[in-house]
């Protein structure tokens, strides 16, 4: 009898751990529009492209110090990509540039802190982001307008990821900023996010010097030294909070004292 009683004090405090914990937590999607460039180098004639779409899953945990705000990880689909003029140096206006194209869809891990405060009784959270990215590049497409005005069938298609010519992992960072609409359990998020490429999309040609042109698909004479890529995202998001009483932010502690009662700030 004694057994049981200790198993079921156990679950019990297990239960009411994790009852605590999940108050802190919340779970939501998000989805966005943006537009994808890259840095290449040597620099090339390029021009960044609208229409990239971005989604996924998030997941925060919310401390309740005043300054520290949330921590968290989410899991993207983002598209990115590049573009650049293959004629540029043949021609004098840029409305006769003609265009190769990529497209490359990926899986981003974003690591997120959000400094944040909270306005209007708590209603509303305004916050900041900072994020380290992780990725992989499972698939590609080109257009290649050179190629098409060259009557060429195979102008545009997929992309064929080579190993001594591609990278299909990349790393770099993220910024940016939104506002929160706090509704019970819910949270309405409105972001904007700009990811920074620190690794390349194609291997330096300083280590991999037979990366010549390869038709259509890649028109580059030899791989670029840098080709970094970037993203600017605009999304909408909705989160649900794992508690009862909703979202709770940062309150002063009162602290007894043998005279006065004072308030200790939690910081």
């Amino acid at each position: 009898m004694g057994t049981i009683f200790r198993i079921a004090a156990a679950l019990a405090a297990t239960v009411a751990v994790w009852q605590s914990a999940a108050a802190q937590h919340t779970l939501g999607f998000t989805a966005g529009y943006g537009m994808s460039s890259g840095r290449l180098e040597p620099r090339v004639e390029s021009r960044a492209r609208w229409g990239s779409y971005s989604g996924g899953l998030t997941w925060r945990y919310y401390g309740r110090q005043r300054y520290i705000g949330c921590v968290g990880l989410d899991l993207e689909l983002l598209q990115q990509g590049f573009s650049f003029a293959t004629n540029a140096s043949a021609v004098d206006e840029r409305k006769d540039y003609l265009w190769y194209t990529r497209r490359i869809n990926s899986v981003v891990l974003p690591v997120v802190w959000q400094p944040h405060v909270y306005l209007l009784r708590n209603r509303v959270r305004v916050y900041l982001e900072a994020a380290a990215t992780f990725s992989y590049n499972f698939s590609s497409t080109y257009e290649n307008e050179q190629a098409r005005a060259a009557g060429r069938p195979d102008w545009k298609g997929d992309y064929r990821f080579k190993t001594v010519r591609d990278n299909r992992w990349g790393y770099g960072l993220a910024g940016g900023g939104g506002v929160a609409l706090l509704v019970r359990r819910f949270e309405v998020n409105f972001r904007v996010r700009y990811y920074f490429g620190y690794s390349d999309i194609l291997r330096n040609r300083n280590r991999y010097a037979d990366n010549a042109t390869d038709g259509p698909e890649n028109p580059f004479y030899a791989t670029p030294m840098r080709s970094p890529l970037d993203n600017l995202t605009i999304s909408v998001g909705l989160n649900y909070r794992f508690n009862r009483q909703g979202f709770e932010a940062w309150k002063p502690r009162p602290k007894r004292t043998k005279n006065r009662e004072v308030f200790k700030y939690e910081l």
